[in-house]
């Protein structure tokens, strides 16, 4: 990790909560680290579609779509840009105020990387796109795809 990362994210985890007019409690300075989205941006899962099947042990190989802005790594600051975060049955979206968290079951692609193939285990799972910026923060508004459904069988 590099000494301006961790700089970085000493200073996102050192932020405090406050409370804003509509009630929501939001990280006090996270403004100063969420980026605007551009009008009409969107973020989409290309492939796989809705309702595909995948024999167990097969790779589901996942491309990653954007309209209306582009993709930088993260760590690189550049309007209008973002990187993906492959979210996999998630019920409830991660923060929007706060960095995206990484986990087995939320993938960050902080290289910039627009495509994958993950492996699954046995039953129905959704698979959903969120686009962080340079911080890994949801942009404003947050750009997320619709969450599709896969089935993998034995």
């Amino acid at each position: 990790m590099t000494i301006l990362r961790a700089l970085t994210w000493i200073l996102i985890l050192g932020m405090t909560a406050q409370a804003y007019p509509d009630g929501k409690e939001r990280v006090k300075g996270s403004e100063n680290y969420i980026s605007k989205s551009s009008y009409g941006a969107s973020v989409f899962i290309i492939q796989p579609l809705d309702g595909d099947k995948f024999k167990t042990e097969e790779p589901i190989d996942i491309l990653f779509g954007l309209k209306g802005m582009g993709v930088a790594p993260a760590g690189v600051q550049v309007d209008n840009t973002g990187h993906h975060h492959l979210l996999i049955d998630q019920a409830v979206m991660p923060d929007f105020d706060k960095a995206i968290p990484a986990s087995a079951k939320i993938i960050h692609f902080g290289k910039g990387q627009t495509q994958t193939s993950i492996k699954l285990s046995p039953g129905k799972h959704t698979l959903q796109l969120l686009l962080g910026n340079h911080y890994h923060i949801p942009h404003d508004p947050p750009l997320f795809s619709k969450k599709i459904e896969i089935e993998v069988y034995e």
